[in-house]
């Protein structure tokens, strides 16, 4: 398949996205003194801007790619969960999955920046679990989505704020494998082991060590095989896929293993890098590419956002360029 044909594909897939979101602030301004009330930069600021982050981030990248996203998530009752519900409206997704909470904040990273550099983030959230009464609203919410639309595939995308209990995990896996639905996952380190049974799995070389408690790299090949088989151990699930850094990233299902080297990339900002990769990767896999291209192109979206400051989403025109004349298969 071209990328071209990949694209189209894509515009045909309806991808359920469901845990933590957030909104990502950025306060812009230029830096000309330094405080004489303490050793800090004043910014005059230009500009105030406020984007969607965590998991609704992936859903923009789904979007961005041509897909529909149905994103399922908990904000709270409160001004910046209307500021929320405002910036989804703004890219037309619907809100039916989203639950409003009266039991926690929405979660803002506020970033400063001054003169382009990055000065200081300040995090207003929540991340205690659900209260098991909003647990099972929110289960409500998703299981009446699953039940009333097509869904081409479930992504779990984890920030550890809480949303993703290990019961809404196993009760969805077990739903969307009875249905034939493919489940991936981005994840964190609390619920780590609690995935038994997705189809991909994609934490970061960092998780890994830490979720499975083996200090390894891929240059210490024989340590990182002894992780990823262990995890598959703990799992059970189809494919593994691990992103490495600098390294590129690593893939296996099966007996079949491959490993694609990073691209030489003038990195601006690897924030958001994860949910291009999911996104990615994700909708390869309802594509019904192999393991080889999903790794390839996965690792080229998420090389490609890296370029930018922010969080930002996968252009697809960036793509076509880079994958012109290639075929996947």
């Amino acid at each position: 398949m071209t990328i071209h044909e990949i694209l189209a594909a894509f515009k045909t897939k309806r991808i359920l996205v469901i845990g933590d979101v957030m909104i990502d602030e950025y306060m812009l301004g230029k830096v000309h003194r330094i405080s004489p009330e303490a050793p800090v930069p004043i910014i005059s600021l230009g500009k105030e801007e406020q984007r969607l982050g965590g998991a609704a981030n992936v859903a923009l990248n789904l979007q961005a790619l041509g897909a529909t996203p149905m994103l399922c998530a908990v904000v709270g009752n409160d001004k910046k969960g209307n500021d929320f519900l405002e910036l989804l409206r703004d890219q037309q997704m619907p809100l039916n999955g989203i639950l409003l909470s009266e039991e926690r904040v929405t979660t803002v990273k506020t970033r400063v920046i001054g003169n382009n550099q990055h000065l200081l983030r300040i995090d207003a959230e929540d991340t205690h679990a659900l209260s098991v009464t909003e647990e099972e609203a929110f289960l409500e919410k998703i299981k009446a989505i699953l039940g009333q639309e097509t869904i081409d595939a479930v992504i779990f995308e984890d920030y550890n704020k809480g949303v993703l209990t290990p019961r809404i995990i196993s009760e969805i896996t077990d739903l969307a494998n009875s249905k034939g639905i493919p489940t991936t996952v981005d994840p964190k380190k609390d619920n780590f082991l609690a995935y038994k049974g997705v189809t991909l799995f994609k934490p970061n070389l960092k998780e890994l060590k830490e979720g499975i408690g083996i200090d390894c790299s891929y240059q210490e090949i024989d340590l990182f095989n002894q992780a990823v088989s262990q995890l598959e151990k703990e799992l059970n699930n189809q494919i593994t896929f691990v992103t490495l850094s600098e390294s590129g990233v690593f893939i296996k299902k099966d007996e079949t293993r491959y490993h694609t080297p990073a691209h030489f990339r003038n990195i601006a900002d690897v924030s958001g890098a994860g949910d291009t990769v999911i996104s990615v990767a994700t909708l390869c896999l309802t594509a019904e590419l192999s393991i080889e291209s999903i790794a390839e192109l996965s690792n080229l979206a998420g090389g490609l956002v890296c370029e930018k400051s922010g969080v930002v989403s996968i252009e697809p025109d960036q793509l076509i360029q880079e994958c012109e004349g290639k075929q996947f298969e």
